[in-house]
């Protein structure tokens, strides 16, 4: 008798796909890179800056490369839950949403070849769709009728709203 193999999740973007142009270095610079501009950013750069103290920023980042590191090559680095911290930030909504997708989007084909960063930024949304949901299933809202998240389309040279 053959075994089936079993999966303990749904597939994700990552599934059977390798990245030739991801490593620890790129993603640093995906991390670093990103975060100066959502810091620069006056939709969701607020919200960091209220709640990430100056001197907190080196662990933060940190943290956020152990992430994309456990996220991209499967390293098993970041042990921590993503999802609270979000669920507290009260009006938490789609234009956020969209707007951290907007700046990751740049940054991402910025960094990585195309394949890779769209397969990178696939793995983003499906992120921000999930807190998504989450956050509507916290506030006791129907997320049945929660649409596509609005894509927001940003130029490359601001990051802002083209």
């Amino acid at each position: 008798m053959s075994k089936i193999p079993v999966r303990s999740a749904a597939p994700t973007p990552l599934d059977g796909v390798e990245l030739s142009t991801v490593d620890e270095d790129s993603i640093r610079r995906l991390v670093h890179e990103f975060y100066d501009a959502v810091r620069r950013d006056d939709v969701i750069g607020p919200i960091f800056l209220e709640r990430i103290a100056p001197g907190r920023w080196p662990f933060h980042l940190n943290r956020m490369c152990d992430f994309w590191s456990s996220v991209l090559l499967r390293t098993g680095r970041y042990q921590g839950q993503p999802l609270p911290p979000h669920l507290r930030i009260p009006g938490l909504s789609d234009p956020h949403f969209a707007r951290w997708l907007g700046l990751f989007r740049i940054t991402a084909r910025r960094i990585f070849s195309e394949a890779d960063a769209a397969v990178i930024i696939a793995t983003a949304e499906r992120i921000a769709q999930s807190f998504r949901f989450a956050g509507a299933i916290h506030r006791g809202e129907d997320s049945t009728k929660l649409g596509p998240l609005p894509v927001e389309t940003l130029s490359e040279e601001k990051g802002k709203p083209a």
